[in-house]
């Protein structure tokens, strides 16, 4: 197996379990800029992985694959945990929606706001629809902090 390759794996199991951790309110707030440190790390590791003689280039495709590796695994994760959370969550929603008294709900007219809207589409497809979205540019980030990461760690260890 190649050094990014289980760079990239070790990374994505950090970047699941770090989903996992955002699903608790409150805690998704630090849990992403964690996730981008991940990815950084994972790209330094990848370069760490290298024979002794690194340099630069090399070592910046090495990371940016291994942040791709665990960006996608990652990413994958994350969208069927939206999916998920917005499935469970979306009937609650309704519920304490119809619990709103009459006089919130005329406020929301004349406000020119239609209450029905707010709970359209289902919550399920509007998850995976913004998830799918975030996973895209996630990718991009992710490969991108891999090889920042991996230029980082062979500027201060070449050997």
């Amino acid at each position: 197996m190649s050094n990014w390759l289980k760079a990239g794996l070790i990374g994505a199991a950090a970047v699941v379990g770090l989903n996992l951790l955002g699903l608790i309110p409150c805690v998704g707030c630090i849990t992403w800029l964690l996730v981008l440190v991940a990815y950084g790390c994972v790209g330094a590791l990848a370069a760490y992985w290298m024979p002794t003689v690194r340099m630069a280039g090399p070592a910046a495709g090495q990371g940016a694959l291994a942040g791709l590796i665990a960006g996608a695994i990652g990413g994958v994760v994350g969208i069927f945990l939206s999916v998920i959370q917005a499935a469970v969550i979306g009937p609650l929603q309704a519920e304490m929606f119809k619990l709103l008294p009459p006089e919130a709900l005329s406020e929301l007219y004349r406000a020119g706001i239609d209450p029905s809207q707010l709970l359209r589409p289902g919550p399920g497809l509007v998850g995976f629809g913004g998830a799918t979205v975030c996973c895209g540019i996630g990718l991009a980030i992710a490969a991108g902090l891999g090889a920042l990461g991996a230029i980082i760690f062979v500027a201060m260890r070449p050997e």
